[in-house]
């Protein structure tokens, strides 16, 4: 029987050499290379950091800071670069979420779908 970590190492360099993670990553790099698109994606990040830890802690988000996070995403869609790097971002997510709903097929065996 293979080792269950081998063949995650093979898993991780499968995904580092599939089409859709080097598009991610060369996307990053034309972003990191672009002052205004960095600058324009670090604070959409930021923000929407700073609203995540608010909702963890417990805090309500205010009407202005809802409508001002959505501002800023609408702006940063604008953008050619941003807007390609969300989109190769969310097809890597559902690229990960299927690879981990497979390896946990076994475990949804002994405990049943929840």
């Amino acid at each position: 029987m293979s080792n269950v970590y081998d063949k995650a190492h093979e898993l991780k360099q499968t995904l580092a050499e599939s089409e859709e993670f080097t598009a991610l990553k060369s996307l990053h790099e034309q972003i990191a290379a672009d002052d205004i698109a960095k600058r324009m994606l670090d604070n959409f990040r930021q923000l929407q950091l700073d609203l995540q830890q608010k909702q963890m802690q417990g805090v309500q988000i205010t009407e202005e800071e809802a409508q001002q996070a959505q501002q800023q995403f609408e702006l940063v869609q604008q953008h050619e670069l941003i807007s390609k790097l969300m989109e190769a971002e969310q097809r890597l997510s559902v690229i990960i979420g299927d690879v981990n709903k497979i390896i946990t097929e076994p475990l949804e065996e002994i405990y049943g779908q929840a």
